[in-house]
Parts: C-alpha cells; sequence; structure tokens
C-alpha cells in the first residue's frame, strides 16, 4: 500500500461523508445526503425535460402487441452513482440522473409507463434471462462478451477510466495496465471494469512485476470510501461517473484520464422484441432536440451519439 499516513486518509474519508453518502445510496434511498450532491444536482434534477415529450404513433407501432395493450414495460435498474442514475434530493426520494430522464422519455415516445425497480447491478443482466425485467439499466457497457447473451440499444458513449485521491500526485494517467502492477484497484462487482482488470494480470508478470490486487464492490460507496481510506489506491469506473465525482469541490479525487471508450445501452435479453421500438425512440430524441438537452443537463455532451443503434460491435 502506498505512502499516505492512516490519521490522514482517515481525516479525508471523514470529511467526504456527505459526498459519500450519495454515492453509497444504491442500496437505500435513505441512505442519500440531505443535500444531495449539493445544490447543483438538486437544482439540475428539479429541471423537467420529460413531461413535454409526446408519443411517436411510428415508434410505438414496433412493439409487441402485447406491450402495446399492456401499456407497461419492466425495469430493473442500478441507482446509486450520479450523474447515470441516483437519488439527487433525501427530501423527493425519487430517482435522477441520465438513465432516468432517457428511460423515462423513451417511455414517452412508446406511449408506455415504466415500472422501475431498483437492482444491485450485477444481478440485472441475469435476470432479464429470467423475464423478471423487460429492459436493464446501469450504465451498460456494450462488450462482446455480453453480446453473446443480451441485446443492447445504445443511448451514450461512456467507458472506463481512473481516479486518484486529489493529494496523491505519484500515479499518472493510465494508458496501459502495466502501470498499475503493484497497486490496489477498487471497482464495482460484476462490471466491464472488473473484467478487464482480472482477465489482464498476467501484464505485470510478464513484465517481471508485483501484480496488481482487484477490490470489487458492490456498492459504489464503499469504492470511494476505500480510496478515501487508502484501503485501494486507485478506482476503475465510468469515465462520466468519475469526471462527475472529481469535479465535486469536496470529492478529494482526482480524475485521471480515459482508457477505453464503450457504448453504453438499454439491455435487454438476447432476441427481445422490444429493440426496434426503442431504437426508434432514442433516435426520435435525438432528431427533436430532447435527447442533447437531457444530456446537457447532466454535463456527459460530449457521451452524445450521432444514431442508436441494436447491438453493435464493441469498441476497438
Amino acid at each position: 500500500m502506498r505512502t499516505t499516513t492512516v490519521r490522514r486518509r482517515l481525516f479525508a474519508a471523514t470529511a467526504l461523508l456527505p459526498v459519500l453518502a450519495l454515492a453509497a445510496c444504491g442500496s437505500d434511498p435513505k441512505t442519500a445526503a440531505p443535500s444531495g450532491a449539493g445544490k447543483a444536482a438538486v437544482d439540475a434534477a428539479a429541471q423537467d425535460l420529460v413531461s413535454s415529450v409526446p408519443k411517436s404513433d411510428a415508434a410505438a407501432a414496433l412493439l409487441p402487441e402485447d406491450v402495446r395493450k399492456a401499456g407497461t414495460v419492466k425495469f430493473g435498474s442500478s441507482l446509486g452513482y450520479p450523474p447515470s442514475a441516483f437519488y439527487a434530493d433525501q427530501a423527493t426520494k425519487k430517482p435522477a440522473g441520465v438513465d432516468i430522464d432517457l428511460t423515462d422519455a423513451v417511455a414517452r415516445v412508446l406511449g408506455l409507463t415504466v415500472q422501475r425497480e431498483e437492482a444491485a447491478f450485477e444481478t440485472i443482466l441475469p435476470a432479464l434471462g429470467s423475464g423478471k425485467y423487460d429492459v436493464g439499466t446501469g450504465n451498460f457497457g456494450v462488450t462482446t462478451a455480453r453480446l453473446k447473451t443480451i441485446d443492447f440499444v445504445t443511448y451514450v458513449d461512456d467507458g472506463q477510466g481512473f481516479a486518484v485521491r486529489k493529494d496523491d500526485t505519484a500515479i499518472q494517467p493510465v494508458t496501459e495496465l502495466v502501470q498499475l502492477c503493484g497497486l490496489t484497484i477498487g471497482t464495482g462487482a460484476g462490471t466491464t471494469f472488473e473484467t478487464t482488470l482480472n482477465s489482464k494480470k498476467n501484464v505485470c508478470s510478464d513484465a517481471g512485476k508485483k501484480p496488481y490486487e482487484v477490490k470489487a464492490f458492490s456498492d459504489n460507496g464503499a469504492v470511494l470510501t476505500s480510496l478515501q481510506q487508502g484501503r485501494v489506491d486507485i478506482v476503475m469506473s465510468t469515465i462520466n461517473g468519475l469526471r462527475y465525482q472529481a469535479s465535486q469541490e469536496a470529492s478529494g479525487t482526482r480524475f485521471l484520464g480515459e482508457f477505453h471508450r464503450l457504448d453504453v445501452g438499454f439491455a435487454f435479453k438476447k432476441g427481445s422484441p422490444l429493440t426496434p421500438a426503442f431504437q426508434a425512440a432514442v433516435n426520435q430524441l435525438i432528431k427533436d432536440g430532447t435527447y442533447d438537452r437531457i444530456l446537457k443537463k447532466w454535463g456527459v455532451s460530449d457521451s452524445a451519439i450521432k444514431e442508436s443503434l441494436i447491438s453493435p460491435p464493441e469498441h476497438a
């Protein structure tokens, strides 16, 4: 482990509790800090860009007849990481974020009502196959491995990045995993980050260096707490999430940079008949400008896509 005193680390962690409470809220909405992610996040969440979105009969016609008649669609949603999906305000206990706004806007285009159930990130994709959910959201990156069992309808371009404590100036932007040798890396359980790190551990032994250690957590708040307390040296997570976290003055983290871009999409079981309608709905939102307004609202305009695709190959 690297050289910052335990006392210093614990002081930093204590100072960050309001910020970390936000990131930890994926497992329980009551854990969101009273001030959420700060006034800016609460104000952003209050901006209603969705309720005026009109239904598109052409897009809705692509839905299976039974879904059109039922008028509902079941979502399994991972919450707890701004700006993707989180509880911005303790008072309302309503989810907010890019995933939430885009989901609700797509539903309005299709004339559907969203039945949203919060679920742990790593449980959502398997639950699609069992039929528990029709759609999954959780900033799911499109990967070759996932495409074997999951179909995606893309809606942003995000990906993998790294962050460290703000006072840690020794670790520089990561362009190759061999730079991580000898470090302890914190990341989310069941994520592309965990998969990437575990599949490439040989890079250190091949280079004659000490292996890196991967610590995976089911809760995003636990990842960040471990970073602040010095139990991990570096965090690997979403580009947008880490940028957002570092932009919060009290976060005490520093975004190192992008590592690998990935398309992000609504997730469906393989062969789901819902994908054409969802693709048409996203493209309608892109066409009418709602899409750009939602991304701008959450500060992720750099992740905009020009066109939604169904199950494109993983980014090279």
